[in-house]
């Protein structure tokens, strides 16, 4: 299995291969990432792994570029708001990150913009450095079976869905043309652009297949259907992005 030590990026928010992952970047621990990351040569990817929080917060009480709490700065260590243990505070199956866009703002702060690419599951996390590195593996993505046929009923719950959100918040979304028939594809595409907590997210991208993750989403998007039936408006989703993650 192929092992990797990258910097760490931790989010209330899953990442997935291919989903679109704005960043507003101000704490200096992960300004430090960034003027790392921007040393690597241009036709080079930038990587950094992102993982869900399991418990804790994205950023410090007092991080750079929050408001503070006190007169005098605070300085803050990689693993502030984690615990003594950070490995324990994050779910150990995240995904690699690769930032195509990192701009420097004047204030020193960063604006990124990264793609998902393969999923990783954590080995060890190293707080010793101005910000979290973790030793990772890579996870292969077996297809599993009757990942085809699968796909093909998660895209129709998926339309059926898609539907149910356009008509209780009044807009359209994508139509079925602009979905892909890949079946692991799908399967990241719909996991997230679902509207669902981090919990039912992380446990998709953790799938042990594609097939597994298709099946336990079909059984969400029947779920959450039947759910928006009910409701007088919902948020509509983009398909590709994820929510700017102020860190």
């Amino acid at each position: 299995m192929t092992t990797a030590r990258l910097p760490l990026f931790p989010l209330n928010a899953v990442l997935f291969p291919g989903l679109v992952l704005p960043l507003n970047v101000f704490e200096e621990r992960y300004r430090a990432m960034m003027r790392e990351l921007l040393k690597t040569d241009e036709d080079e990817p930038r990587r950094f792994a992102v993982v869900a929080i399991r418990d804790g917060r994205e950023t410090a009480p007092t991080a750079s570029g929050m408001p503070e709490a006190v007169s005098t700065p605070v300085e803050r260590g990689p693993a502030d708001g984690f615990g003594p243990d950070p490995v324990q505070t994050f779910h150990r199956v995240g995904c690699v990150a690769d930032a195509a866009t990192i701009r420097e703002r004047a204030d020193g702060s960063f604006e990124v913009l990264a793609t998902g690419t393969t999923r990783v599951r954590i080995l060890s996390v190293d707080a010793s450095g101005p910000y979290l590195t973790a030793e990772l593996e890579e996870l292969e993505e077996d297809p599993g079976e009757e990942a085809g046929a699968l796909a093909e009923g998660v895209l129709r719950a998926f339309r059926s869905y898609q539907k149910r959100l356009a008509g209780a918040s009044e807009r359209s979304l994508t139509t079925g043309a602009d979905l892909p028939d890949d079946p692991s594809v799908v399967s990241y595409l719909v996991a997230a652009a679902a509207v669902l907590d981090v919990p039912a997210k992380q446990r998709l991208l953790q799938a042990p297949d594609t097939a597994t993750r298709l099946r336990e989403e079909l059984k969400l998007l029947r779920a959450e259907t039947a759910v928006i039936r009910h409701l007088p408006s919902l948020p509509a989703v983009d398909l590709t992005r994820a929510p700017t993650h102020p860190n």
